[in-house]
């Protein structure tokens, strides 16, 4: 079984995954990649985001092709990919965690940079859509900003525009989540960036202390570990796999 199911974070896309789903498929000898939009964006933005982790996987659920799968999913999406895991581990292979930060495990402060707040109203009040996105570039990635790919993410915005609305919904779904004391019933994987500028990566070194868990860190990377340094990511997957 060799099927992957991505789960993009806050007013992210599947189309956000830009060549990653390609290099995962790469490094897992041709694995099915499919990318998931949590409710609210990307092709479901005219959908109401739910203000609760559970309510986006019951979304989730409905919308993923049948049978079990892996789970890959980065800040928001790696919630999600927790709370499926816990309460569905029949449909769950395994989880890779990406730049996650989860109550109780960590303080409000490491699991959103105080500075980060007011980048994220910025955000939530600019109304260009490609100054927005080079604010999301600069908070989430060490990457230097490239207009290709600021162009792609203005245009996937136009073409499927995140709500304030929805956006402030999916904000409040992550800082009310609360993970379980034990770990889901299935492998997990976490991976962080020594560099992110809006979660500390302690977070997740916190979390693989309490779950007992593998853990790797990218020194140079940031929040967005797929766009930074995609290659790395799949293969540490590739290489947590071997003894599963």
């Amino acid at each position: 079984m060799n099927r992957w199911l991505l789960l993009r974070g806050w007013t992210r896309e599947a189309r956000h995954w830009g060549r990653f789903p390609e290099q995962l498929a790469t490094a897992l000898a041709g694995a099915s990649i499919v990318g998931l939009d949590l409710p609210g964006n990307g092709r479901l933005c005219a959908s109401r985001s739910p203000t609760s982790i559970a309510r986006m996987v019951q979304a989730l659920r409905a919308d993923a092709p049948q049978g079990p799968a892996y789970l890959l999913g980065l800040s928001l999406g790696a919630m999600a990919a927790i709370e499926w895991a816990c309460r569905h581990p029949q449909e769950v292979a395994g989880c890779v965690l990406l730049s996650t930060s989860l109550r109780p495990f960590s303080r409000f402060y490491e699991r959103l940079r105080p500075r980060a707040y007011a980048s994220l109203a910025r955000i939530l009040l600019d109304g260009d859509a490609l100054a927005r996105e080079g604010r999301i570039l600069r908070l989430t990635s060490t990457r230097e900003p490239e207009g290709a790919l600021l162009s792609d993410w203005a245009r996937f915005t136009r073409e499927c525009p995140v709500s304030r609305a929805n956006a402030l919904r999916q904000l409040v779904a992550a800082a009310r989540y609360r993970a379980p004391e034990a770990p889901p019933p299935v492998p997990v994987l976490l991976l962080a960036g020594r560099q992110d500028r809006l979660v500390d990566w302690r977070c997740s070194a916190a979390l693989a202390r309490r779950w007992r868990a593998p853990i790797s860190i990218h020194p140079s990377a940031g929040h967005d570990l797929a766009l930074d340094d995609g290659a790395w990511v799949a293969a540490r997957v590739r290489e947590w796999l071997r003894p599963t």
